[in-house]
């Protein structure tokens, strides 16, 4: 007997509702597989699932390819001219003697570190043609958690706001304002240091905490940042943190050098420890790549379980290390390349300040660049296997570039100076003096007494409020 139309309706309805209630599920349980795919830190997943993961935290799948004037084999620079030196005494950059001397002045800065101050004098060139910088700029950036405003006057440094948001930020802050306060006490030529004012951030990312149009200092950038100016990493100071005690930059270097050994006895592997969930697209995609390899030693970290955690001199023991970015940058690169090894690294996405070094072919080689996908990473280091002399070239091109010469102290102190330096050349404003200020205390806390306060008055740290300096005395 042939169903009433009603009867047919509501059967339809019916069908309706289960392909609905059927594809909800599958949605569902789409999400779970792929937010599992993105968060887990399991060395395996399935093939099928890591292609539906998706690029996380990375903005896109490209590369920033660095297009510098002044490189490695460059004696002059444009925008930041060198001082001549007396031709009656000419000086020469010695890693012995001065690499921990952070005091070399402006001529032998420029003399030693040809190619640094790239990142410097981008910026400067940027806001050049955007009129330059006043206090108004500053004003209209929101502090957050992770950021501060400093300002440095008569070369004493001054701190007028810090948030932090639990121990990760108030120990990266205040490395930060330790390294800028070294650089400024050991230059020569203090005297002569600009009054500047600016606000810089220790997140990971410009988003993190601000739009991309501000002038805030950073760690990293992404080649569409213009408008930021780099600083050097926290980790130079000191890295310090749940998980481990890293500690001072030249003390892991001095470590290294100590317990290295010679390249002939390095393993023949590539090695990687790290947390695919930090960047699961990109990091499972060098776990895949080298899985099964005999030339592979690419495991996930599990730092609750202390599952495959490595030292840093360990890394050492291997011809190969390879690095692969994170969230944004990734700091651990100048750990990487203080080693004698060959630092193989994917086309890298964030800018640090030191990344103008990086040659990646020619007689100055001093890493191995392979796809963002990995896909011609076998290739590569077989090809290295097979030429041991050419793979220990770029070593040593690598120690004699960056853990020798520009990622040490003096390096370091330089490109600070050299930061305040092209800073102050498109500041236009005023920094207020303490008379000028309403509180009696000044409009900020010299870097000397904040350091001695507690941990908890430095968190939400405010010296323009009258409360918040009654507490610090």
């Amino acid at each position: 007997m042939a169903l009433s139309r009603n009867s047919r309706w509501r059967l339809r309805q019916t069908h309706l509702l289960h392909t609905l209630y059927l594809l909800v599920l599958l949605s569902l349980a789409g999400i779970v597989l792929i937010w599992y795919g993105v968060n887990t830190d399991r060395e395996h997943l399935y093939p099928l699932l890591t292609q539906l993961i998706p690029a996380g935290h990375c903005a896109c799948l490209t590369s920033t390819t660095f297009q510098c004037a002044s490189c490695l084999t460059c004696a002059q620079m444009d925008l930041l001219p060198q001082t001549a030196l007396p031709p009656a005494r000419p000086w020469e950059f010695e890693h012995e003697r001065d690499g921990g001397n952070g005091g070399l002045n402006r001529a032998q800065c420029t003399a030693a570190f040809p190619g640094l101050f790239e990142e410097i004098s981008r910026a400067g060139t940027f806001w050049k043609s955007n009129g330059g910088l006043e206090v108004e700029e500053l004003n209209q950036i929101p502090l957050k958690h992770g950021m501060a405003r400093v300002f440095i006057r008569r070369g004493e440094l001054y701190v007028v706001k810090a948030l932090s948001r639990g121990e990760d930020h108030r120990r990266k802050i205040l490395s930060v304002l330790s390294a800028i306060h070294r650089a400024l006490i050991t230059d020569p030529d203090r005297v002569l240091q600009h009054d500047v004012e600016f606000v810089f951030s220790v997140e990971d990312k410009v988003t993190d905490v601000t739009t991309t149009d501000q002038p805030i200092w950073t760690f990293a950038r992404s080649a569409n940042e213009q408008a930021v100016w780099l600083m050097p990493d926290f980790g130079y100071w000191a890295w310090e943190n749940v998980h481990n005690s890293i500690g001072p930059y030249d003390q892991v270097v001095d470590h290294i050098k100590r317990t290295d050994i010679p390249w002939s006895q390095k393993k023949r592997q590539l090695v990687w420890r790290g947390k695919p969930s930090f960047a699961p697209k990109l990091r499972r995609a060098l776990m895949d790549a080298a899985r099964g390899q005999p030339w592979g030693d690419v495991k996930h970290v599990d730092w609750n379980q202390r599952t495959n955690v490595m030292s840093l001199e360990s890394h050492c023991q291997y011809m190969f290390i390879a690095h692969v970015e994170g969230r944004s940058y990734s700091a651990s690169l100048k750990y990487r390349q203080a080693c004698n090894s060959v630092v193989v690294a994917h086309k890298l996405q964030y800018i640090q300040h030191h990344h103008y070094l990086l040659v990646s072919e020619g007689p100055n080689q001093n890493y191995v660049e392979v796809e963002r996908d990995f896909s011609d990473l076998a290739a590569k280091v077989e090809s290295l296997l097979d030429d041991p002399t050419r793979a220990e070239r770029i070593a040593n091109n690598s120690v004699q570039t960056f853990r020798d010469r520009y990622l040490t102290k003096a390096a370091e102190a330089c490109y600070w100076r050299m930061l305040f330096e092209g800073y102050s050349d498109v500041w236009n404003g005023s920094v207020p003096t303490e008379s000028q200020s309403q509180q009696p205390q000044g409009r900020g806390l010299r870097y000397e007494s904040f350091v001695l306060l507690e941990s908890r008055l430095m968190v939400e740290f405010d010296a323009t409020s009258t409360i918040g300096l009654m507490d610090h005395t």
